[in-house]
């Protein structure tokens, strides 16, 4: 439980191409479902909400472990958290435009199942199961991805990688530059 003795203070959003974001996120473990758990869920939920988000993966915090948190209408209560989230019952097909916390600056129209249900665990342990639909679907699959090393830019069309190219440029060359420091 690595984890327990982080300091939720110091938590800060991970930006591409940090390789946490790379990396794909471990299972929570029964006995991890604890008090610091939930205070670490907490702060990611204050952190996405505080950054104008809608969705939220540990490894965006450099942790690299199977937690989401979700707030659709980007408030506080109406946030919540899912451990261990597996995506299925895929329909449909839409294509929205996404952006990113960890890929600041970058948008793009993205396909993803216009409906999937999540099934995972509540900050208690329990199983929870979730019907998404729309924006509710998108957000489940975008977080989803980032727990399985995926970013949104993966999923852009070649037209859409192209328009982004300098926002990824940027923020590759931003990233190298704050590593020589």
């Amino acid at each position: 439980m690595y984890f327990e003795n982080i300091d939720l203070d110091k938590l800060i959003l991970r930006c591409y191409p940090d390789p946490v974001l790379r990396q794909p996120a471990r299972p929570l473990t029964p006995d991890e479902i604890s008090k610091n758990l939930i205070h670490l869920s907490e702060r990611m939920i204050e952190l996405m909400v505080k950054s104008a988000g809608i969705g939220l993966a540990a490894p965006q915090i450099g942790l690299p472990i199977r937690l989401i948190v979700v707030s659709v209408t980007g408030k506080i209560d109406d946030a919540f958290a899912l451990i261990n989230p597996e995506l299925s019952n895929f329909q449909g097909v839409s294509e929205m435009e996404e952006g990113c916390l960890s890929v600041p600056g970058v948008h793009g129209k993205v396909k993803r199942s216009q409906v999937c249900q999540a099934k995972g665990l509540d900050l208690d342990g329990n199983e929870l199961v979730i019907e998404a639909a729309d924006l509710s679907a998108t957000v489940l699959q975008h977080e989803t991805d980032h727990l399985n090393a995926t970013l949104f830019i993966d999923r852009l069309s070649t037209l859409g990688r192209f328009a982004a190219r300098k926002g990824i440029k940027a923020l590759e060359n931003d990233y190298a530059s704050q590593k020589r420091i």
